[in-house]
């Protein structure tokens, strides 16, 4: 009996994230596919699709809930010591994320869904509270506010960015991130400076990992020869 339900629970299992993974792809393109756009995507007949989900709904929850732990796990990885530098750190790589799939995301954030979607991310959201508390501590972030309204907001200015500015967009990371900045009460002059820091150690960074993958095909090459 083992031999014949392990097999059986696999491609269930495969089933259920293609048509995830189909769902992502699609209404990324277009947040208002219907079922039948998502199951021709994912190669399945409709039937199949309803042996995995319920409805559109059950589909459109499990794509949330699949965003919210990449969005959970970055926030576990920001770290930094300095409460602006982390919201910097976390606002860009939460875009990063988002924006390629941009429009699943906004759906997400839609009036909607936006209440699932606070529950989905939980962790995120205690990670940014974090990050303001620290920040009011030593003086860095807004004090008018508590900590937990300075993270709402950054979380409506975030959301407002998500939902209104094009992903392909020059500027989109940096909008995304002066949004999230200035929410949290710093001056476009303050912001200005984080920013070009921030740039700064990114190119240096993308310049060293040019360097070390440079040495190390050269060092390949010399081996080879």
């Amino acid at each position: 009996m083992s031999t014949v339900s392990i097999p059986r629970r696999r491609d269930a299992e495969e089933n259920r994230a293609g048509i995830l993974a189909a769902a992502v792809g699609v209404l990324a393109s277009d947040p208002a596919a219907s079922v039948d756009a998502i199951a021709r995507e994912a190669g399945l007949s409709r039937r199949a699709l309803y042996g995995h989900f319920e409805d559109r709904d059950a589909i459109v929850a499990a794509v949330i809930a699949a965003g919210a732990e990449k969005f959970n796990a970055i926030a576990e990885t920001v770290r930094d010591d300095d409460p602006r530098a982390a919201l910097a750190h976390l606002a860009a790589a939460l875009w990063a994320q988002a924006r390629h799939v941009h429009a699943a995301a906004a759906l997400a954030l839609n009036e909607k869904l936006v209440a699932q979607t606070a529950e989905a991310i939980l962790p995120l959201r205690r990670r940014l509270i974090e990050i303001c508390e620290r920040g009011a501590e030593l003086g860095v972030l807004r004090q008018d506010l508590p900590p937990h309204l300075t993270a709402r907001l950054v979380e409506e200015a975030a959301r407002g960015v998500i939902t209104h500015v094009d992903s392909q967009e020059a500027d989109a990371t940096r909008l995304a991130t002066r949004a999230a900045l200035s929410a949290a009460g710093l001056s476009w002059r303050e912001v200005d400076t984080l920013v070009s820091e921030y740039d700064a150690t990114e190119s240096a960074d993308r310049a060293e990992s040019a360097s070390t993958t440079s040495t190390t095909e050269t060092t390949g090459t010399k081996v080879r020869a």
